[in-house]
């Protein structure tokens, strides 16, 4: 009986790894809740639960200013949560045994696994350290370069603070930030035309968009694009293509409207940002709420994509939209496989990136109704808040104060579907499983 018990109670990787972000934001609530944590007398329990699930979940919406609302022990307690949450915590929770020297189970590998995406087990604990050495190197480069601009400005402690938050913040692809004391919930606005600003908050969420497996074959193979896996090169052209690509896109959208009176540089500069940040990081360097039609859907798309597999960043991944894509034009063209880079894709891939994109846009489409019977706000902008927490984003149009409890509860609820749910769901339902001794016949049905 008691060997059943235990086979029945066993949890799989994906709810473990579901489990543990659960249990991360739960914590992070109960420290928010704590009196210590608010600058601005008590915190409701709305309020620390969707801070805590936003930063663990790296999404970046808030119901209270990061700045103003959060005592100094509050924005740390956020910052950790986001570091978690960008390098998973089985990452960390790995690295922290080995440092301890304990040893590391075949579960807790497999896990591992499930955590960032890798696609075998052999190498996990190598890569774990390259993860965690990597991450706290780009953001202390990041911290340095934008240290040159925040403590001439903030003053040696608060600057250098300041420094650190906002590169953990980039690089997670969280987007909070500490501005707000400059105007609530103000974001990057103040640094629309700083080119140091601009570039190295753009790299970092590049960065850590990319993804960790991304990291270690540059690493070892290093320019030689060939030797790339498959994986890589995909990544690669597909984030260069949405970057430039979306920046293109935005400069052209935004000529008229908020880049109206801009110089050709500062114009440039805020459609690139503006592409890059739609990728699930979640800073504005422009008023979001102001953008033209036309780039609010343009940034409804990039959200819904998101960054690439195993990286800080949400979304259906890149990888994802570039295999429906591929197969998409190879059904046109009647080639009956896809291939890209001297490579034929797998079936399997297909069905996997069906799956994911079906389950993100039917979570979409059920937030947004829900939040449109609850509450009487813009269709529109409903529809960009609930991309944005879908894809763990962090953009708003500003309705995000706006939200009833019910609605912000649901917003929460999408934030870490976003970041666990969706894919975990996916790989779940496509788990190999044994062949049935009988198979249905097939029959041909109509489609299109």
């Amino acid at each position: 009986m008691k060997e059943a018990s235990k086979k029945t109670l066993r949890l799989s990787n994906l709810q473990i790894v579901a489990m543990g972000y659960f249990l991360v934001a739960a914590v992070g609530t109960g420290l928010l809740l704590m009196p210590v944590s608010s600058a601005q007398g008590n915190t409701t329990l709305l309020q620390a639960m969707f801070t805590a699930v936003s930063a663990s979940c790296v999404t970046g919406l808030v119901v209270v200013d990061t700045s103003t609302h959060w005592s100094l022990f509050g924005q740390i307690v956020i910052l950790l949560l986001i570091q978690i949450g960008g390098m998973g915590f089985m990452t960390i929770g790995i690295r922290f045994m080995l440092l301890m020297r304990h040893k590391i189970s075949l579960r807790e590998r497999e896990v591992m696994v499930e955590s960032i995406n890798a696609s075998q087990l052999g190498g996990i604990l190598n890569l774990t350290k390259k993860i965690v050495a990597g991450t706290l190197m780009v953001e202390g480069v990041g911290a340095i370069l934008l240290s040159f601009r925040f403590i001439p400005e903030f003053g040696f402690g608060k600057g250098l603070f300041y420094s650190v938050f906002h590169s953990i913040s980039a690089f997670c692809n969280a987007g909070f930030d500490l501005m707000g004391q400059k105007a609530p919930f103000s974001s990057l606005v103040t640094y629309y035309d700083d080119i140091l600003v601009n570039v190295t908050v753009i790299s970092l969420i590049v960065i850590g968009g990319i993804g960790f497996l991304v990291w270690d074959d540059v690493y070892r193979c290093r320019l030689k694009w060939k030797k790339y896996r498959l994986h890589t090169k995909i990544v690669l052209a597909s984030s260069a293509t949405m970057v430039f690509g979306g920046a293109l896109l935005f400069f052209i959208l935004e000529s008229s409207v908020t880049g109206a009176g801009m110089g050709l540089k500062d114009r440039t500069l805020t459609a690139l940002f503006q592409s890059v940040t739609c990728r699930t990081a979640g800073f504005n360097t422009v008023d979001t709420g102001g953008l033209s039609e036309g780039s609010k859907i343009l940034s409804m798309i990039l959200m819904f994509i998101g960054g690439s597999p195993g990286s800080t960043a949400g979304g259906i991944k890149t990888t994802t939209i570039t295999v429906l894509t591929l197969y998409m034009i190879a059904g046109a063209r009647r080639t009956g496989g896809a291939t890209i880079f001297g490579r034929t894709l797998e079936m399997d891939a297909l069905q996997k990136a069906v799956s994911i994109f079906t389950i993100n846009l039917g979570l979409v489409v059920l937030g947004t109704l829900f939040i449109c019977a609850v509450q009487p706000l813009s269709s529109t902008d409903i529809l960009f808040e609930v991309f944005s927490a879908m894809g763990t984003v962090g953009m708003s149009t500003g309705i995000t104060r706006e939200l009833t409890t019910v609605s912000a509860y649901m917003i929460t609820l999408l934030m870490f579907l976003g970041r666990v749910g969706s894919v975990s769901l996916a790989t779940a339902l496509l788990e190999k499983k044994a062949r049935p001794p009988i198979t249905l016949p097939t029959e041909k049905i109509l489609i299109g």
